[in-house]
């Protein structure tokens, strides 16, 4: 599966760098926080996730969770047992009311692992492709997880835990927590064939997962390709938002759609210039040496995912 297969070259990717050397970020040392968004309405980031953003730096995954009058919904159960535990410690601060909902944007480990260590009431939200994807690649996926962010960091113990209702493609559901309204949609594919944006409408809050990863510099990652439906579904998402909208990106602090629109930019300058060099009949090699955009640079890591992922990404698609 070309999903698959990308992602494995992704991890090779980043074994010939330094990064191999340290986790990108480590799960066992990671405190997370919750802020206040609207009433009821709370995103979880790490501790000093913003200046992390600011400089660049690669953070941990964000998530949140809705507290209305009957139940809660959780954004996301992290990548091990010790992240899910600080996550429902801090929905505890807030509320002794089940959490009766979990949605996962996307497949990836750090988003959905903590599936495994939900109370049995928790019924797990999912996009149709993921709730495939899990347990068919679960094993090589937890290889791709541990590459990234190293061995006894609870990755090992991971099992495949299926989901309770699905979203189709193309779909949306609606979720009545009292008082308190979720929508979950897919707008087609922005760095999986399964991802979901989750949204608190009378709040103006969005989670959107990894399709977002943080505010600028923080660059996204074409693992699966597909550069130029990646940026159509983003403009989608963005056209659907308000200025005033709270975004809570995949892996970063709360920001605005300002972060949205610089995703869209860069995917469009990178979808421009490498159309121009397959057009002149560059190879591969002479399109990511000629594709530089310093405009775009500043992210810690771009230095792998632009010439690296990106690029030659969108060079596939392209041709």
């Amino acid at each position: 599966m070309k999903t698959l297969s990308i992602s494995i070259i992704a991890a090779s990717l980043i074994a010939a760098t330094a990064m191999a050397q340290e986790p990108v970020w480590d799960a066992n040392t990671v405190l997370l926080e919750s802020q206040e968004l609207a009433e009821g309405v709370f995103a979880v980031v790490a501790v000093g996730a913003d200046d992390m953003a600011a400089s660049g730096l690669p953070i941990a995954t964000s998530s949140g969770f809705v507290v209305g009058d009957e139940s809660v919904l959780v954004i996301d159960t992290m990548l091990n047992e010790k992240l899910h535990t600080q996550l429902f410690d801090l929905i505890a601060t807030q509320t002794d009311l089940p959490v009766r909902y979990a949605v996962n944007t996307s497949f990836h480990g750090d988003h959905s692992y903590g599936n495994q260590y939900l109370p049995e009431e928790t019924l797990i939200i999912q996009h149709g492709f993921t709730s495939a994807f899990i347990p068919e690649h679960i094993e090589a996926d937890k290889a791709f997880m541990i590459q990234n962010f190293g061995e006894g960091r609870g990755i090992e113990e991971i099992m495949a835990t299926p989901a309770d209702i699905l979203v189709d493609a193309g779909g949306s559901l609606t979720i009545d927590l009292g008082n308190q309204t979720v929508n979950i949609r897919d707008y087609g594919f922005a760095q999986t064939g399964g991802d979901l944006f989750v949204s608190v409408p009378q709040a103006n809050v969005l989670w959107t997962g990894n399709p977002i990863i943080a505010e600028a510099p923080a660059l996204p990652w074409l693992l699966d390709g597909h550069l130029v439906e990646t940026r159509d579904t983003l403009q989608a998402v963005l056209a659907d938002f308000g200025a005033n909208t709270q975004v809570v990106p995949g892996h970063g602090p709360v920001t605005d759609i300002s972060a949205i629109q610089w995703h869209i930019d860069y995917l469009t300058a990178v979808e421009n210039d490498v159309r121009a060099a397959v057009a002149e009949g560059l190879s591969l090699e002479e399109t990511v040496a000629h594709v530089q955009l310093p405009e775009y640079q500043g992210y810690a890591l771009f230095g792998w995912v632009h010439p690296g992922l990106n690029v030659p990404a969108a060079y596939n698609d392209l041709q």
